[in-house]
């Protein structure tokens, strides 16, 4: 497959300084440790807000380092947690007089990652806390997981722990906010093809034409079933009923409706899903009340798509309105 890359192994630390270089006046690069920082942080009187994970979803999640929502990400290789030393740095040099709360998407490596770099933090008088995501309702253990996945809902709860902070919030309550945001948030994701890593040169897995894999992970881990290859309409039905009944959401509910491309899917079939999703959820007597259609959390060239809910309430609601400035101006 043809890319646009120079040596795979470089892939990571040029993409990350073509971002930092396109945005010279809000961001910093620190290429000792895959960081992105903004360039006003840390900031004193505000929590600073961290996110990892691996590289190859974005612009999860260095994309989205900027007023309102992250102060910094520090990404691993494709599809790699980040070291620990990498996260423990980046919560060192943006560690504030409020602390830092570490966002953790629940995978194994992620989780021993960012639990380690705590610690560490901690013993050198850092105050940290850690929030794990975990919206994926598709599986509850996976090759990478224990227990449910963070997947593209991870963004609702950045936006409103990143607006909060930005409020002045402190550590325990931007903790309560995050746990909150996560506990009403459920996403399910489709994949039509397999993505290609730059390193690896070859699809990720097999998926044959006529096939799709239901309930894909963002790294490309089996879902809950491969099937035939059917109508965007009935693709969407399936997504949508396990996340409506998984928390579930009831008639007079209003919702934040997200329709997140996993990288190779053009827009246009994005809102061909929309459009099903929102039509559904109003026969079911649920109120779409914020829309999101994009590419928020992607898995490098996969094409597929996932559907993300949240329940929404007054707080989560103008935090989810509050501005934010960043790189990708998704939000």
């Amino acid at each position: 497959m043809k890319k646009l890359v120079n040596d795979p192994q470089q892939f990571v630390p040029e993409m990350l300084e073509g971002l930092a270089l396109a945005n010279p006046d809000t961001l910093v690069y620190d290429p000792a440790y895959n960081l992105i920082r903004r360039a006003d942080a840390p900031r004193s009187g505000k929590v600073s807000i961290v996110q990892g994970s691996g590289s190859g979803h974005e612009p999860a999640h260095v994309m989205i380092v900027g007023k309102g929502m992250l102060d910094a990400a520090c990404p691993g290789d494709v599809f790699a947690a980040p070291p620990m030393d990498y996260v423990l740095e980046t919560a060192k040099k943006v560690a504030s007089d409020k602390g830092v709360l570490l966002l953790v998407n629940n995978y194994t490596g992620d989780r021993m990652a960012f639990e380690m770099a705590k610690e560490m933090a901690d013993a050198e008088g850092v105050a940290t806390q850690i929030l794990f995501i975990d919206d994926d309702v598709a599986v509850k253990d996976s090759t990478y997981t224990t227990g449910r996945r963070g997947v593209a809902g991870n963004f609702f709860v950045i936006k409103a722990v990143g607006a909060a902070a930005e409020n002045g919030a402190d550590l325990a309550e931007c903790v309560r906010i995050g746990e909150k945001v996560n506990s009403v948030t459920r996403t399910m994701g489709v994949a039509l093809t397999a993505c290609t890593p730059p390193a690896k040169g070859s699809p990720l897995f097999e998926l044959e034409d006529d096939k799709i894999e239901m309930g894909v992970g963002i790294h490309g881990e089996p879902g809950r079933e491969r099937q035939p290859m059917r109508s965007a309409d009935e693709i969407t039905d399936e997504l949508l009923g396990a996340i409506v009944t998984d928390l579930p959401f009831e008639s007079g509910n209003r919702v934040a409706l997200m329709v997140n491309g996993l990288g190779g899917t053009p827009i246009s079939e994005l809102y061909i899903v929309y459009r099903h999703a929102h039509q559904r959820l109003a026969e079911q007597g649920i109120e779409v009340a914020r829309s999101y259609v994009g590419e928020y959390c992607t898995s490098l060239d996969m094409a597929g798509a996932s559907i993300t809910l949240v329940q929404l309430d007054d707080e989560i609601t103008e935090l989810l309105d509050a501005p934010a400035e960043v790189a990708m101006r998704i939000f």
